[in-house]
């Protein structure tokens, strides 16, 4: 079993933030545009869940760049 290996540590970037810049780290680090991880984001929020936690939570668990 091999693990894959992006390249790219996870942090927040200092630029392309609308926020905190969660959602930019995220899609920096798997290869995916980060309004497309924004739009799933949202879209994610008219689910019952701990979404906006779990935001919260990498916010404060993310470095800055």
């Amino acid at each position: 079993m091999s693990s894959v290996s992006y390249g790219r540590r996870l942090a927040r970037p200092r630029n392309d933030r609308w926020i905190a810049g969660v959602c930019s780290a995220i899609g920096r680090r798997y290869g995916m545009s980060s309004n497309t991880v924004r739009l799933l984001f949202i879209l994610s929020c008219l689910l019952p869940g701990p979404q906006f936690l779990i935001y919260l939570g990498l916010w404060i668990a993310i470095p800055n760049e």
